[in-house]
C-alpha cells in the first residue's frame, strides 16, 4: 500500500532542469518554493502524445496561476537533453514550443518513487499532479492512468480552494462560500 502524502511536508527533491525556452540548463529544489505554491506534475515521456496537451495547456494557464502566487514545474524521466529538443520542436512536428515554466529530469526516476508515481516495470512515471502550499506541505494530489490527461480548470479550481482558508463543499466555484 502507498504511503499517503497529502497533508504531510512534500518529498524534497533536487533535478535538473531546461527553461522554458529551451535554451538554458539548471537545477531546482523544493525549497526554491518556498513561500508560493507550487503546481508539480509527472508525465510519463517527453514525444508523447497525451503529455503535449497537458503541458501546453498548462503554460497557456501560466498567467492565471501566477495571480494565484502559483508555479509550475514539470518532470518525467527524460534527460534534460530530451526537454530541451522537445521544447525546440516546434508544436507542427509534435514538440512543445516555448514554455512559461521549466521542465525537470528525473533521470534517477527517485523523484517519481518518493511520490509513488513511479511505475517500476516501465521505468515511467504515471501523470502525478500535485499542489504544495508556501510552507511546503502536500495539499493535493491526483494521478491519472497514462492514457487520461488531467483538467488546467480542475487544478486551478482546486488551488482557490485550497487558497480559500476554509472547507469547500463539493463543485465549489471561486465566489461561493465557504462551509
Amino acid at each position: 500500500m502507498a504511503e499517503r502524502l497529502v497533508g504531510k511536508p512534500a518529498p524534497d527533491f533536487t533535478m535538473e532542469t531546461v527553461s522554458g525556452d529551451g535554451q538554458e540548463f539548471g537545477h531546482v529544489k523544493l525549497s526554491d518554493y518556498r513561500g508560493k505554491w507550487l503546481v508539480f506534475f509527472f508525465y510519463p515521456l517527453d514525444f508523447t502524445f497525451v503529455c503535449p496537451t497537458e503541458i501546453t495547456a498548462l503554460s497557456e494557464a501560466y498567467s492565471q496561476f501566477k495571480e494565484l502566487d502559483a508555479e509550475i514545474l514539470g518532470v518525467s524521466v527524460d534527460s534534460v537533453h530530451s526537454h530541451k529538443a522537445w521544447i525546440n520542436t516546434p508544436k507542427d512536428s509534435n514538440g512543445l514550443g516555448q514554455l512559461n515554466f521549466p521542465l525537470a529530469s528525473d533521470i534517477t526516476k527517485q523523484v517519481a518513487r518518493d511520490y509513488g508515481v513511479l511505475i517500476e516495470e516501465e521505468g515511467v512515471a504515471l501523470r502525478g499532479l500535485y499542489i504544495i502550499d508556501p510552507d511546503g506541505e502536500l495539499k493535493y494530489q491526483v494521478v491519472n492512468h497514462n492514457d487520461i490527461g488531467r483538467s488546467v480548470e480542475e487544478t486551478l479550481r482546486v488551488l482557490q480552494a485550497l487558497q480559500s482558508g476554509g472547507l469547500c463543499a463539493m463543485n465549489w466555484k471561486p465566489g461561493d462560500k465557504n462551509l
